[in-house]
């Protein structure tokens, strides 16, 4: 008889959270490639608008990710994805419905007369059009809040430690190839179609990933995919646990407020805290800084192949989940110590946007490939820095844990996206100048510089909170 093959169904549940967490970015980023060329002109808004849209969504984005993470715990992880998926889905679907709310309240029946308006009535309709947007866009965050908390639960069941920041890094690469499609889809959808329509197309996708969710997804216990060879290299960490362990123990449930009595939490916390507003900064703005620094526009072929070019870079951080693994295998360092040496190695190449504003002088491809290797980069830091949760905590907190600190990067990110609005304005106005730059240009010189030394302030201060691998049990 010959024996039963291990079955690979935990990459097949990968690959789903991949398509996940792409279709998360995509819906994402149709608003940063769409306000400066199509929604800009339509509502007369400037970066203070911009600004405050993307600062808010981080806001909200931050307390949906503190309880996002309890929520999934709660209500098991098929459920609570499919909540989360179908919120945002719907959130990035009503963005479209904008423009009509907007016109409405001013009195007007078209784009066009819109976009003609003068006077004191620029004022009321650039209002009103910001606060339609913030509606839509605190439904779709509250949404996307749940993807990485759900997906990094998701990750712990179906894969042993050692091969969960590769996994990590193959899901959350999603992030990058939305970000690699987005800027040649998005904005010929908005050319040829309208840009509402670009928010409904992106949006539906969303629909369609929870089909294909309610029925291939189950915990690998129960899942009919699994057989127990697979189950059985899934479950090998099961055997570091001490002999007096038993299930029970394994279950119980760790309470919110003790999630903040861990240094890993803190450590966790203010490393994404640190970190995430990097790349979300890059999410945001590069279409609106090519097209102020450089006059490119993303409906421009040069603008869609530098963005292309961009995230076609980060898409080298599938090698940084992997790098943990091999300095596992080769050194036998415990996971902690492996992925904390390999997130030092990455905190240094974000450097290299320090370079970015003095050689877009010659060409803006500099800046496009700098910060493209600092993106790189920065998902390289994130699958790392995400699985050093499912490292330290047990099954049961880990979803909450991660919703902490997604919180606190998301805050750190809402900071960011706020302070760039008003600086760009404020830099444009005074004509500011910084190491040779003036106006807008000096104002992304700055938040460059903050940017490229993020990471190396971050793993500093996560190694002396955690300097050693210790795994939380629970009494």
């Amino acid at each position: 008889m010959l024996q039963q093959k291990m079955t690979n169904f935990r990459w097949t549940i990968c690959v789903l959270l991949f398509f996940a967490t792409t279709i998360n970015y995509l819906d994402r980023q149709v608003l940063s490639l769409t306000w400066d060329e199509f929604i800009k002109p339509e509502f007369h808004w400037d970066e203070s608008h911009y600004g405050t849209i993307a600062s808010t969504f981080m806001f909200v984005y931050a307390v949906g990710m503190l309880f996002a993470g309890r929520f999934i715990d709660w209500l098991g992880t098929k459920k609570g994805y499919l909540w989360a998926i179908g919120i945002w889905s719907a959130g990035a679907c009503l963005h479209a419905l904008c423009g009509i709310v907007t016109e409405k309240w001013v009195g007007m029946s078209s784009a066009a007369e819109l976009a003609a308006a003068t006077g004191s009535v620029v004022v009321v309709l650039a209002t009103v059009s910001m606060y339609s947007f913030l509606v839509a866009r605190c439904i779709l965050a509250l949404g996307e809040a749940g993807n990485f908390p759900a997906a990094i639960k998701v990750t712990a069941e179906y894969f042993p430690k050692k091969d969960r920041a590769f996994a990590t890094s193959i899901f959350n690469a999603g992030a990058s190839i939305g970000a690699l499609i987005a800027p040649v889809s998005i904005p010929l959808l908005a050319k040829y179609w309208g840009w509402e329509m670009s928010f409904i197309i992106i949006g539906a996708l969303g629909f369609i990933w929870m089909g294909f969710w309610v029925f291939m997804y189950s915990s690998p216990q129960q899942s009919r995919f699994v057989n127990k060879h697979e189950l059985a290299y899934i479950e090998q960490d099961n055997t570091e646990l001490p002999p007096e362990t038993d299930e029970e123990t394994v279950e119980k449930k760790m309470s919110f407020w003790q999630c903040f009595t861990y240094r890993q939490t803190w450590s966790f916390a203010i490393g994404k805290f640190l970190t995430d507003g990097v790349w979300w900064f890059f999410l945001f703005w590069t279409p609106s800084y090519l097209n102020t620094q450089f006059s490119i526009k993303t409906t421009d072929p040069l603008g869609m192949g530098l963005i292309f070019t961009l995230y076609a870079i980060t898409m080298l951080s599938l090698y940084g989940g992997k790098l943990p693994t091999i300095f596992i295998n080769r050194s036998g360092l415990d996971p902690y110590a492996a992925r904390m040496k390999a997130m030092l190695i990455f905190a240094f190449f974000p450097l290299l946007v320090l370079l970015a504003q003095p050689l877009g002088t010659i060409s803006p491809w500099f800046p496009v490939v700098f910060i493209g290797i600092g993106c790189a980069a920065h998902q390289s830091w994130s699958a790392n820095i995400f699985t050093t949760v499912s490292d330290m905590f047990p099954k049961t907190a880990i979803a909450s844990i991660t919703g902490i600190g997604g919180m606190a990067g998301a805050a750190g990110s809402m900071i960011v996206q706020k302070g760039a609005g008003n600086l760009f304005v404020y830099a444009d106005i005074i004509e500011m100048e910084f190491m040779g730059f003036t106006g807008k240009p000096a104002g992304y010189f700055i938040i460059f510089c903050i940017c490229s030394v993020s990471y190396l302030v971050g793993w500093c201060i996560m190694k002396a909170l955690v300097p050693r691998y210790k795994v939380i049990e629970l009494d």
